[in-house]
């Protein structure tokens, strides 16, 4: 081969080298992308692997096709009771319409984000603004953060955007304000507290003053009774005696004398009394 043939066949081997590299390019699976010819829209990739383009006249420009996280700042929002919250929240989205996506922003994706970012945290102050506090922890939550994404879908539908999902990681009173609610959460449970001591004491003073009360007129009664027994005994022993006197007296004067007797000898006291008198009758043994 003569010297000429070599450096033509060198320099076609470079320049189908130079076009296979510049024209053949990858689109991975988590990538979209757009052709351009001289700054013209000419067709959209969406499948992943290996494609041709034009060297030197078409550009690709790569897009995300996941669905993609942006997390807003801390704002402050203040609801509807006036309440200040420290709100943080995130938005979910995906590039739908690459072309839309392009023509808009450019592809670049740090500025449709900046755009995003203040929608979102305008819309999330209309919405939360209009709500009291005590909303964010009830069901009313999911509501919320749907009529969010619905209002910020709307503003990044002109962008190709699709707004997958809005979410509230946290909403909390400001540390400050915090501290100051569990102050007065602290004050307010210890006058719960003591109020309900004192209608405890109050209870209970009325319970043992009915409990004294009850025992006095059960005391009253069972002595009321136990009188009537007792009486009732002293007349049925009374009529026993009368009757034992009537059916023999010499037994009843005995046995009179000798309870006499045992109270006499049993008692310290100092008797005087005549030898013959009766209360020695069945002591005397000449009687």
């Amino acid at each position: 081969m003569n010297p000429m043939a070599k450096i033509i066949s060198v320099v076609a081997l470079i320049g189908a080298v130079f076009i296979a590299l510049e024209g053949l390019f990858v689109v991975r699976v988590t990538e979209q992308a757009i052709i351009l010819r001289l700054g013209e829209f000419r067709r959209e990739v969406t499948e992943a692997g290996l494609h041709w383009k034009v060297p030197l006249i078409e550009d690709v420009t790569f897009m995300d096709n996941r669905v993609l996280p942006l997390d807003l700042p801390t704002e402050e929002v203040i609801a509807s009771d006036d309440k200040r919250l420290e709100v943080d929240a995130m938005v979910r989205y995906r590039i739908e319409d690459p072309l839309q996506f392009y023509r808009t922003v450019q592809g670049n994706e740090r500025i449709f984000q900046a755009r995003l970012t203040t929608t979102a945290v305008s819309n999330l102050r209309q919405v939360l603004g209009r709500a009291p506090f005590d909303t964010l922890l009830s069901d009313q939550r999911i509501v919320m953060m749907n009529q969010i994404r619905d209002l910020v879908e709307t503003d990044a539908a002109q962008y190709g955007v699709q707004i997958v999902d809005v979410r509230i990681k946290r909403a909390d009173l400001p540390q400050q304000v915090s501290s100051q609610v569990f102050i007065r959460m602290q004050t307010e449970f210890r006058e719960q507290a003591t109020e309900r001591r004192a209608k405890g004491r109050e209870e209970a003073d009325g319970i043992n003053a009915r409990a004294r009360k009850e025992r006095e007129v059960i005391l009253a009664e069972a002595r009321r009774d136990a009188d009537i027994i007792r009486g009732e005994g002293d007349g049925e022993a009374v009529r026993i005696f009368a009757e034992s006197f009537g059916r023999d007296v010499d037994f009843f004067e005995f046995y009179r004398s000798m309870q006499a007797y045992q109270q006499a000898v049993g008692s310290e006291d100092t008797l005087v009394l005549s030898p013959d008198s009766q209360f020695f009758k069945y002591l005397d043994q000449n009687k």
